[in-house]
């Protein structure tokens, strides 16, 4: 008997019905449980004993380690989960990737689940039709996991039959007989399937089918199976192709864990596959070694042997390979788009309202702390570190009388304008495309408003810089006092947001910040009765007076703006979108 290219193509299409079944269940998996896991990952600390447990528990229930890598990559990415914290993650996904191999051998070698597999297609259709959301999600993971085992059947009986067969046994058996090399082949081989399929347990499952019909020897299948533990990885680096350099870093930590598993499972691989073969037979069991029918058992607890101990002994190096990965990608990488370009906001960090949430709120942080400070310091005439620096206010703004060469028109529109429509545009996305709870609707419409203020700031300085400079050095001790006590204002605005920003509890900041905002709303110049009284002595020119009482306006504008965004961002209040409302009731 010919194995011919209908045959080939009845194999791939049987590979093709597993996969389908495969992503189907773990689709509906994610859409159920999906939430709470990210909220886990998202709240996670950095003890890596917990990060294990989680990355266990979530490839666990989702049944894929390729989903679970690639939410951590866009966890990484949205600054949710530290490098340090992935790298656990990952780790626990390895032991976790390895429930399905458990399952297929259980269900799909000891129970004939495919003979029942058309009834529980039926029984998911009826709940596809229920009204309840939640009940239709599981309708979806039935059918998958049917579809699934019926793939799983497809393959076995599309794998060609060694007895009719055995110039196929004769092919391989030339690449088992090369001592070291035939493991370095195997292991190849696994690697190159894996990366092909795009699946570890498509390949897993596909090395269990030929193990149980007598194509591969157990410890030829071992080293395939390490060769799917390297060809795994290749998801998650694709995953951080377009990502940023910390997501790039996850991705090769990923590859670095099980790369060096891989090596000293390689090296013990002999004794280790002796051990394996001692538990499997110490109770009278059959030696894999010696029948086909044993090997899938055996394979799943080398498979689930090898995670757990490489877990066990990398847990330890996790610093370790988070600097070498350090090394490996520098955050410089980033240096070479530019501050134009959004740092966070990638389209992979859209699959999830957390990373998407998190992608805005960094990049109106990176936006406020960066461009805007700098913007309105060097409008003040002021440098970022006296502002920041221990020196009293009124002799920083007394000493500091020389003009600054900055052109805020080109900073606006160079570095704050691109960022802002990104901002904006990503998340409107974010609205349209992801299912938001209440919160996180209300975050992002604080955070599409703190991002319009902050250019409104930047604005209002633009509108004041020519002022400051002109009367910071006026002749008119009047008018010269008048605008130092506009910057002396806006000062104590910054280096008190800088203060609340450093502070780890900046929630005792914000008495202080409404009391700053308050104090530059009343002290208008207009209302307070200081521009009548220079103008009546005749201390100061009309258009002096003009220009006073303009940026008087623009110094409270431009506080209640920055303190505004700052109790958003730093303190997670809510005044912005209260205010609105409230402008909106009157």
């Amino acid at each position: 008997m010919e194995y011919g290219i209908y045959d080939i193509l009845k194999l791939l299409g049987a590979l093709g019905l597993f996969l389908y079944g495969m992503k189907v269940m773990s689709d509906s998996l994610l859409q159920v449980a999906g939430d709470k896991m990210r909220k886990i990952l998202a709240s996670m600390t950095s003890n890596r004993v917990f990060a294990v447990l989680t990355g266990f528990l979530i490839t666990a229930v989702i049944q894929s380690s390729s989903a679970t890598t690639l939410m951590v990559v866009s966890f990484v990415n949205a600054a949710l989960l530290t490098l340090t914290e992935a790298i656990g993650v990952i780790l626990g996904a390895h032991i976790g990737t390895t429930i399905t191999a458990w399952i297929i051998t259980i269900l799909g070698f000891k129970v004939s689940i495919s003979a029942i597999a058309l009834p529980l297609v039926g029984l998911g259709v009826i709940f596809t039709f229920l009204k309840k959301e939640n009940l239709k999600t599981w309708g979806h993971f039935i059918i998958g996991f049917a579809i699934l085992f019926i793939g799983l059947q497809f393959l076995k009986d599309s794998v060609p039959d060694i007895k009719q067969n055995p110039e196929m046994l004769a092919f391989l058996k030339s690449f088992t007989n090369m001592g070291v090399w035939s493991y370095l082949i195997f292991l190849l081989i696994g690697t190159l399937l894996t990366v092909i399929i795009q699946s570890s347990s498509a390949t897993m499952a596909l090395t269990l089918i030929m193990c149980n019909e007598g194509w591969l020897p157990f410890d030829m299948a071992a080293a395939m199976v390490l060769g799917e533990n390297i060809g795994t990885t290749i998801t998650a680096n694709l995953g951080a192709i377009m990502a940023n350099y910390q997501a790039k870093r996850a991705a090769r930590a990923h590859f670095i864990s099980n790369t060096l598993g891989v090596l000293w499972a390689m090296i013990l691989l002999v004794p280790f596959l002796g051990l394996i073969n001692w538990f499997v037979t110490r109770n009278g069991g059959l030696s894999p070694f010696d029948s086909p029918t044993a090997i899938p058992v055996a394979l799943s607890l080398f498979h689930t042997s090898f995670n757990i101990a490489n877990t066990l002994i990398l847990i330890g190096l996790v610093p370790i390979i988070a600097r070498i990965v350090i090394k490996m990608v520098p955050a410089k990488e980033e240096e070479e788009f530019g501050v134009e370009m959004p740092m966070y906001l990638s389209e992979d960090a859209l699959s999830y309202p957390e990373t998407a949430l998190s992608s805005i709120y960094k990049e109106t942080q990176r936006l406020f702390e960066g461009t805007t400070f700098e913007v309105v310091a060097h409008g003040m005439n002021l440098h970022r570190e006296d502002i920041t620096s221990d020196m009293k206010i009124k002799e920083l703004v007394k000493s500091s009388t020389e003009p600054l060469d900055v052109d805020i028109d080109e900073l606006y529109y160079t570095k704050v304008k691109s960022i802002y429509s990104k901002i904006i545009e990503y998340a409107t996305l974010a609205q349209a495309k992801l299912k938001l709870t209440k919160d996180q609707t209300k975050t992002i419409a604080n955070l599409k408003l703190a991002a319009r203020d902050i250019v409104e700031v930047i604005k209002n300085t633009r509108g004041m810089q020519k002022n400051v400079d002109t009367y910071m050095l006026s002749d008119n001790k009047y008018i010269k006092k008048a605008y130092n006590d506009l910057r002396r204002k806006i000062t104590a605005i910054l280096r008190e947001i800088f203060e609340t920003k450093e502070d780890k509890k900046p929630e005792k900041h914000i008495k202080t910040l409404e009391k700053l905002k308050s104090k530059a709303r009343k002290a208008d110049v207009m209302k307070d009765g200081t521009l009548d009284k220079l103008i009546r002595k005749e201390l100061i020119t009309s258009e002096m007076a003009t220009s006073l009482a303009n940026d008087s306006e623009n110094v409270a504008d431009i506080s209640r703006n920055l303190i505004d965004v700052a109790e958003l961002l730093y303190i997670q209040n809510d005044t912005l979108l209260d205010e609105l409302e409230e402008e909106n009731g009157d």
